[in-house]
């Protein structure tokens, strides 16, 4: 097996895929201001839908999209379907720092929930850096001066069903088809958001074509270039660009309309980004240990 070794390469691929995501989310929140979540959601997944499909069979043409795991395959389709909802409408409520301060928990959970679905115990150095990491929520959010509301509620759903895809991703993502694992989430989403579309849909413009064929391109994008990364140079190099995201989507919000990330939210986001990085460090120390033994 080949160890990636182009670290500056990886780094700066990661950047552009999580720039990519960053303005995927934009795009959802600005389809949010004139239409109602679930149209956002199902619209969005329609638009991904071809550039998923094009890619899948430009890999291969006679690529096959039959489960190799349909049970878990499943559960995780469930999972992304009801992650999707939360998140869009997460996206489509909320202040975009408000967004990631809560979303970007996700580490954190995924550290949380792999004691009792993995088997993987969290240590008091662990468990440490995860309540130092949920206490920058409440730093971010102020729960005082807060009012908060459903999508806030949606957030902490959406960084749970993201944390559990992550965990059975891990269970499923050496023996499962990258096809059956890339398309069979977002056609659900469209099967599953399309049939709430009679009560809730107003008429497309074309503008509204424009920002849906974008988010398609960009998700596919950003696809593909964290994958390229990844592949190119090692996880603890990539897995940190994550956090540049909360840098492009602040400053497209900024650009976009005027939103400002309060003092606090600024604080908190950075106590939940450094209890990540140091979750990341411990993670690649131990790993480190264990090929050594």
């Amino acid at each position: 097996m080949i160890t990636p070794n182009h670290p500056l390469k990886g780094a700066l691929l990661a950047l552009a895929s999580f720039c990519a995501y960053a303005c995927s989310d934009v795009s959802i929140k600005a389809l949010g201001h004139a239409m109602n979540s679930f149209q956002v959601m199902f619209f969005s997944a329609l638009c991904t839908l071809p550039f998923i499909l094009g890619q899948i069979f430009w890999q291969d043409r006679r690529a096959s999209l039959r489960p190799a795991l349909p049970g878990l395959t499943a559960v995780r389709v469930l999972i992304s379907v009801l992650g999707g909802g939360f998140v869009t409408y997460t996206f489509t409520h909320l202040p975009l720092a408000q967004c990631y301060a809560i979303f970007f928990t996700m580490p954190l959970m995924i550290t949380l929930l792999a004691w009792p679905m993995l088997g993987e115990p969290v240590d008091l150095l662990r468990g440490t850096i995860i309540v130092a990491g949920f206490g920058g929520v409440l730093i971010a959010l102020q729960p005082g001066s807060t009012d908060f509301q459903l999508a806030h509620l949606t957030a902490i759903l959406g960084a749970v069903t993201g944390a559990l895809n992550s965990l059975i991703f891990r269970k499923i993502g050496h023996r499962e088809k990258s096809g059956v694992i890339l398309l069979y989430p977002v056609l659900a989403q469209v099967v599953g958001a399309g049939m709430i579309m009679p009560f809730v849909w107003q008429p497309l413009t074309l503008s509204d074509w424009q920002v849906g064929l974008q988010m398609g391109a960009l998700g596919l994008t950003g696809g593909l270039f964290i994958i390229a990364a990844y592949r190119t140079a090692p996880a603890i190099v990539v897995a940190p660009m994550q956090y540049s995201q909360i840098v492009w989507a602040s400053l497209l919000a900024f650009v976009l309309w005027g939103e400002r990330p309060s003092m606090a939210a600024s604080l908190g986001i950075g106590v939940i980004v450094a209890a990540g990085l140091a979750l990341l460090a411990v993670a690649s120390r131990s790993d480190v240990k264990d090929q050594q033994v």
